[in-house]
């Protein structure tokens, strides 16, 4: 799969990772996978104890990893959870970490035939990574994924916030007007 052809897969959108009808979401977890803030909370709320007690048999994930469970009462089938790093200054391999988050991700998704993935804005909420290094981190790694796997996969980068939408929208076109 070319950049061009991975790059038309992409969709970014305004809205709620927990509503979304997609084979797998991903959450921004944390290291003990046992809920927290954010996106994290939203998706264990929304997804009922289950995910709880799930997540439990885990033992744990840590920064960069990615963890697959069942979706429960979630519209999606899976949750892949992938705790970011916390930014500290960007001089202490956080942008690896964060790499590694989207590409373990990607891994797991393609391990199990998964055809439609929601990624949120990982590690820029009470992480505090910079927004729109974030973005071309979550987007460039997606792509290489797709391109070097040649993995047909439709991913939609959600947003919760105008912030971000308006940062991954901008960052796809800018792209895309390079493609061309």
């Amino acid at each position: 799969m070319n950049k061009k052809d991975a790059l038309s897969r992409i969709i970014v959108k305004k809205g709620d990772i927990t509503k979304e009808k997609v084979d797998a979401i991903v959450n921004a977890a944390n290291p003990t996978l046992l809920g927290g803030g954010g996106v994290d909370g939203a998706i264990h709320r929304a997804a009922g104890p289950e995910l709880l007690e799930e997540c439990r048999t885990l033992g744990g994930c840590n920064h960069g990893e990615a963890r697959i469970t069942k979706g429960y009462r979630l519209p999606a089938k899976f949750v892949i959870h992938t705790p970011g790093p916390i930014y500290r200054g960007g001089k202490n391999n956080e942008a690896q970490i964060l790499q590694n988050s989207y590409k373990n991700s990607m891994k797991l998704a393609k391990e199990h035939n998964i055809k439609t993935i929601a990624f949120p804005s990982i590690s820029t909420g009470v992480y505090g990574y910079p927004k729109e290094e974030a973005c071309k981190i979550a987007v460039d790694t997606v792509l290489d994924f797709m391109e070097s796997q040649n993995y047909d996969v439709t991913v939609i980068f959600i947003q919760f916030d105008d912030e971000n939408y308006k940062i991954y929208c901008d960052y796809i076109e800018r792209l895309k007007d390079e493609l061309h």
